[in-house]
């Protein structure tokens, strides 16, 4: 499970925390996160995303 970074506004999406305040559990890979979830700091879309 690897981490996916923002490339808007940096942010990191690392899938051992997961995005706990929007509803992703800790332990979710990126791949699994649901068609609608946005960067919680820029409101980014998922294809905003690159693998780090």
């Amino acid at each position: 499970m690897g981490k996916y970074r923002c490339l808007l506004c940096g942010y990191i999406y690392d899938p051992k925390a997961g995005d706990p305040d929007n509803g992703v559990e800790p332990g979710t890979p990126f791949s699994e996160l649901p068609d609608d979830w946005t960067c919680p700091e820029c409101g980014a879309g998922k294809d905003e995303f690159e693998a780090v």
